[in-house]
């Protein structure tokens, strides 16, 4: 079931297994993030109609299967415009209807070409709302068993190139947002452009 982690910002976790929790986020504009897993569908659309919000725009930060399983599925049942950064192979059904990269504006957000774990991921942000969809660029600390209110690199094993991945980092503490959600973990609610400013350039 979703919870409103701010106001109008609904987290759907659609399972949570023994790797984590499997989520998407819902945002009262109408953008869904990510689409979780072919499997957790039911779930998700269980979620989106218990929050209220009629969803426009389905935007995929990356490729993996627990971000993207569920697209035909969500496209089918909600016909929903959908952007898909380049370079990211869904092997999907439906073709998305726009791709974009760096920079570009997607719904109310900004993308922000992050590689690393997946070479075409990207984050966004909306500066004006003060949140970040930070995607698999970090985790909460507590997946790893640490304190929950900080971030922490994606574990090395899920990604492709784990020094990358930390390099990406110094891209998005350009931006200003207090709130930085996650899809492993929990996310930081509360000061997290200087949470993961810290941890970047941490001594």
């Amino acid at each position: 079931m979703p919870t409103e982690l701010l106001d109008g910002v609904h987290d759907i976790t659609c399972a949570e297994t023994e790797a984590g929790r499997v989520r998407a986020f819902l945002f009262d504009d109408g953008t869904l993030v990510d689409c979780g897993l072919p499997a957790t569908t039911d779930a998700l659309l269980d979620g989106i109609a218990a929050t209220g919000v009629d969803p426009e725009r389905l935007v995929v930060t990356h490729a993996d299967r627990d971000h993207v399983g569920g697209f035909d599925a969500v496209v089918r049942e909600l016909w929903l415009e959908t952007h898909v950064p380049e370079g990211a192979a869904l092997g999907a059904e439906y073709e998305p209807d726009h791709r974009y990269g760096d920079g570009d504006a997607v719904g109310p957000f900004e993308a922000v070409h992050v590689p690393g774990h997946r070479d075409h991921q990207h984050a966004l942000v909306d500066e004006d709302r003060g949140v970040a969809v930070l995607a698999d660029a970090v985790s909460g600390a507590d997946q790893r068993g640490l304190p929950a209110g900080h971030f922490h690199l994606p574990p090395g094993v899920y990604t492709d190139d784990l020094g990358r991945a930390e390099a990406s980092l110094e891209r998005l503490v350009e931006f200003d947002f207090d709130a930085g959600l996650v899809f492993h973990g929990s996310s930081v609610l509360s000061g997290a452009d200087e949470t993961l400013e810290a941890y970047v350039y941490r001594g």
